[in-house]
């Protein structure tokens, strides 16, 4: 099992795990779930549900991996396997990506 935080505009907003049969899970934190102030991080994820279960990685997540020639350069310096969608997702969204959603690793990362 592998576990990221999802951080939205610099707060905890849930956590995304991989299982280890290659499922995902992403659920928001309970405060960020409760809380009406604070918005869902996708309109493919929304709060009307504080749990999300997908065989593979979402789609709001799998979109913020570099693709192309970023991705051979990345895989290949960071020695991930090409398939490994969340490790890459782990080595290239913690700092630098479009919009408000960073996925920061864990120690069970």
């Amino acid at each position: 099992m592998r576990q990221a935080k999802v951080i939205y505009k610099n707060e905890e907003a849930g956590v995304l795990t991989q299982l280890d049969n290659g499922s995902f899970l992403f659920r928001y934190l309970d405060t960020w779930y409760n809380s009406e102030n604070k918005p869902p991080i996708s309109l493919t994820l929304p709060k009307n549900q504080q749990e999300y279960e997908a065989e593979y990685l979402f789609p709001f997540f799998y979109n913020m991996l570099p693709e192309g020639s970023n991705k051979e350069v990345v895989c290949h310096a960071k020695r991930i396997d090409k398939q490994d969608h969340f490790g890459l997702l782990l080595n290239t969204a913690a700092y630098d990506t479009i919009g408000a959603v960073r996925i920061l690793k864990t120690d069970k990362a």
